[in-house]
């Protein structure tokens, strides 16, 4: 087994794994969260890898975790495919939604034991039925356009297939990514289970035919920028001549960054009847969830509400 240099901490350290870590909100929120959740003596240290980072790097972050004490766990973000493919064999136990997915976006320590744990379904769950409501679906017609296949994507699909209620399901959802392997590994995911959803997935990185899918939508149908463009790298994947849906819905996953997808949303709000959300009710649910598994704190709806206040406070400075 590869021996990883490993630092021991003096402090109680809860991990963000991410690309631009230093620039999330998060930094505010979380000695914050702290404060509220008792746990004052805890504190945040991000771990930035370059996106698709060598195996051996995603190794070595996770042995710090699972060797040191005072290494608690971590929120992973963007990295959550490549990571549970580079270090599965060093983990003890993976929750359902991870083995399912074959994703991670939390590390925790229970009882000596490492486990990994796919929060993305429960998180893009609450979001999700946060925006849209219950029976959206067969009030609309509308349809599903994702733009990414990873790790949020999956969970958002996820999500939509374990509905029970017919109208909150939508009849088709397409998605879309530049490479083949995320939309293989989404296929494999779909076939374990039995769904009345028609997935569609299609290899494409030029924004005009994303716009051409963009304008063959249903009115009432949600787009969802699911790239990491826009945050993690520059850009949207759509043009700005792309039409969203008329009374449709247009979901920017980031909540940071340049946002340009969410500008091209906004700026079609009337002559669409457009509804743009970004996503900031995903980060709150997303670290919610997290601090509370890697913490061993049960996140009612009391304390969330908090936690959101808290984070909404440092949002408005």
């Amino acid at each position: 087994m590869t021996a990883y240099p490993i630092i021991t901490k003096t402090q109680p350290t809860f991990y963000f794994v991410g690309v631009t870590t230093g620039k999330s909100s998060i930094n505010q929120v979380f000695p914050r969260w702290m404060e509220v959740m008792g746990r004052p003596d805890v504190v945040l240290e991000g771990i930035d890898h370059p996106i698709h980072d060598n195996p051996a790097a995603y190794r070595a972050t996770v042995a710090q975790i699972k060797q040191d004490p005072n290494s608690l766990g971590a929120l992973v973000t963007t990295h959550k495919l490549d990571l549970f493919a580079a270090a599965e064999e060093m983990f003890d136990y993976f929750d359902p939604y991870a083995e399912v997915t074959r994703e991670l976006s939390c590390i925790s320590k229970r009882n000596g034991r490492l486990e990994g744990h796919a929060k993305d379904p429960i998180t893009a769950g609450l979001s999700l039925d946060h925006i849209i409501g219950s029976g959206y679906f067969a009030r609309t017609g509308g349809h599903v356009l994702c733009l990414g296949a990873g790790g949020s994507a999956l969970a958002t699909l996820l999500h939509l297939i374990n509905k029970p209620d017919k109208g909150d399901r939508p009849a088709k959802f397409i998605a879309v990514n530049r490479s083949a392997d995320r939309l293989e590994h989404m296929r494999h995911m779909v076939s374990s289970y039995n769904t009345d959803i028609a997935v569609e997935y299609v290899v494409n990185s030029d924004p005009r035919q994303n716009d051409a899918l963009m304008d063959g939508l249903p009115d009432g149908s949600l787009v969802i920028n699911a790239t990491g463009m826009g945050k993690d790298t520059p850009g949207s994947p759509i043009t700005d001549d792309g039409r969203f849906p008329q009374h449709g819905i247009a979901w920017e996953f980031n909540y940071r960054g340049e946002l340009d997808f969410m500008h091209q949303a906004l700026r079609q709000v009337d002559t669409r009847n457009l509804r743009v959300e970004d996503g900031w009710v995903y980060f709150v649910h997303g670290w919610s969830q997290v601090v509370g598994q890697v913490l061993g704190i049960e996140i009612t709806p009391d304390l969330f509400a908090r936690l959101e206040e808290t984070a909404a406070a440092t949002r408005s400075k």
